[in-house]
């Protein structure tokens, strides 16, 4: 007997969409985080552009 799959709801579908969004968001924001870090260090030891 084949196994029917019933279709996406719309409301979990956005919810999906959202965690993508928020997780792509949130690693921007560290990425962010991380290279300002690595800037304040290089100023501190005077290599600054």
């Amino acid at each position: 007997m084949p196994s029917e799959r019933s279709p996406v709801p719309e409301h979990s579908r956005l919810r999906r969409l959202g965690w993508l969004v928020l997780i792509w968001a949130a690693s921007v924001a560290a990425l962010g985080i991380v290279a300002g870090l690595f800037r304040v260090l290089m100023s501190v030891a005077g290599l600054t552009v």
